[in-house]
């Protein structure tokens, strides 16, 4: 048993008093046989949506677990919470987005639970809620929509294969973002979704290496759009002024190598130490620059030579 399984075992055993020794499988069984009496006492279930299918009025969902059936069958009331760029011309196009999820986000050919809900139980049906509502999510979409140049990320099918293919988010964690989208997607999106002032950050965490934009199935411009939403925040003036400032001390030093060699690695290095430790590195030591540059060391050592 690994130490994750360990950790999960012992927080099994302090609340539902299963053995310390329970297999994952044994474990599972646990949680199965809690939930399942949730969800059939629950008067009202809530789910998303993966697709809202416009010619039949219908909801995809598509997962391989199993709850989000049952939470549209058992509880009396559904509810689904879709956002409005969800919406797919016709059913036949699932023939299209479904293996296109599963493929890019799991690597399979398609996901184990794929269900099509069109309203709720009909007289003669046995599964199924009493009633059914479906609330379209805007939450800023339309405002992205109005991005001429921006408005592709609202094609992402959440696959989540820019997610997998992200040196930063894989070692950093979807957490880290503060945010219901994380990684790549969520660092060009969520700025548009809940304002660029406050969330302008996101889109600096990349090495915009491009992997991203390489392996989207949708053919989502990733790292282009985390470059425009750097120059709409500095053109919207969402930059504090100390950062501002900071930019153009820096633009200064690097037009000129000599203005670069003035400020040696000493001073460098204070600078990192007091003026970047607890932004950049309170989980993790700050680098040590080297007391000359290399083209002021390079020069040297022609010197030398000749």
């Amino acid at each position: 048993m690994c130490i994750r399984d360990r950790d999960i075992a012992k927080l099994f055993n302090e609340k539902f008093g299963t053995p310390l020794d329970a297999t994952p499988e044994q474990l599972t069984q646990k949680a199965r046989e809690l939930l399942r009496e949730k969800y059939l006492k629950a008067d009202i279930g809530i789910s998303g949506g993966n697709f809202l299918i416009a010619d039949t009025g219908s909801i995809a969902l598509t997962e391989n677990e199993g709850n989000a059936r049952l939470c549209t069958t058992f509880p009396k009331i559904h509810i689904a919470i879709v956002g409005i760029e969800k919406i797919i011309p016709s059913m036949t196009d699932l023939d299209l987005f479904w293996p296109l999820l599963a493929s890019h986000g799991t690597g399979q050919n398609l996901t184990v639970y794929n269900t099509i809900l069109s309203g709720p139980r009909q007289t003669g049906e046995t599964d199924g809620p009493e009633e059914m509502y479906v609330i379209l999510l805007d939450n800023g979409r339309t405002n992205l929509l109005a991005q001429k140049e921006q408005r592709q990320g609202l094609y992402c099918i959440r696959c989540g294969a820019c997610l997998n293919a992200c040196p930063v988010y894989k070692n950093i964690g979807g957490h880290t973002y503060n945010t219901t989208y994380s990684g790549p997607i969520g660092s060009i999106i969520t700025p548009h979704l809940k304002g660029m002032k406050d969330f302008k950050h996101l889109s600096y965490a990349s090495s915009l290496c491009g992997k991203c934009s390489e392996v989207c199935p949708v053919k989502i411009d990733i790292h282009k759009m985390l470059l425009l939403n750097r120059r709409d925040a500095a053109a919207q003036h969402d930059n504090t002024k100390s950062e501002d400032m900071g930019w153009k001390v820096w633009k200064a030093g690097m037009q000129k190598r000599s203005r670069m060699d003035m400020i040696g690695g000493k001073l460098k290095n204070f600078f990192l130490k007091f003026l970047f430790k607890k932004v950049w590195g309170k989980y993790r030591s700050m680098p040590e620059i080297a007391p000359k540059s290399f083209s002021k060391q390079w020069e040297e050592r022609n010197k030398e030579q000749k």
